[in-house]
């Protein structure tokens, strides 16, 4: 039985994608007709719709559809989410780790829910600091709990393979709200995402 591999692609923004990156690659200098490049601008197409598919997500609707009433009033913390985004900037990849915590209000999230959210808004072109307020916001607008923390760590290609070209650097963005905005709440939660528990 021959392997059928079936994907879903908007197929009219596919087929202008690809034009789009056969003239990239002409402008480069390639030779678009050989064997390496024949099937590229296809799968750079594909890939583009891929990676910034949170375009047609919903971070509200994803949260609203796994809320549980339940009478905790404590930190609930998940840590160490991979993302994968793209700067906007050059349309170079970042990636690292997203910490998320929120304070319940009477009402809980399932807890993939949340590493979900960090998808919806990192498969978009984006700046890190955006990004990390659009997962807080979400949060905030949806579970309205006593406050949300955010902070991502990353590593940005477009200062490591261009430009300033620093291999080791690292990039930190955080926001808060509510109980969060707290210097003994905010410690707590620092210590939390910094120390091993496991």
């Amino acid at each position: 039985m021959n392997y059928i591999k079936q994907e879903q692609y908007n197929h009219d923004g596919l087929d202008t994608l690809k034009k789009c990156y056969t003239q990239i690659l002409e402008a480069l200098g390639e030779d678009v007709k050989r064997d390496g490049l024949l099937k590229t601008p296809e799968r750079v197409a594909k890939a583009m719709q891929f990676l910034t598919h949170g375009y047609h997500l919903d971070a509200d609707a994803i949260l609203r559809d796994a809320l549980f009433e339940e009478d905790h009033n404590q930190m609930v913390i998940v840590k160490d989410v991979e993302l994968y985004s793209l700067c906007e900037h050059h349309l170079l990849p970042f990636y690292g780790r997203a910490h998320i915590a929120y304070i319940p209000n009477g009402t809980i999230v399932g807890l993939s829910k949340l590493a979900r959210v960090v998808d919806v808004y990192a498969r978009r072109l984006q700046v890190q600091e955006r990004l990390t307020i659009q997962i807080r916001d979400s949060l905030q607008r949806t579970l309205n709990p006593l406050g949300v923390a955010v902070v991502i760590e990353a590593h940005h290609l477009c200062m490591m393979m261009r430009g300033v070209s620093k291999q080791n650097s690292v990039t930190t963005t955080s926001a808060f709200t509510g109980e969060f905005e707290k210097e003994a709440t905010r410690n707590e939660f620092i210590k939390l995402i910094s120390s091993k528990l496991l």
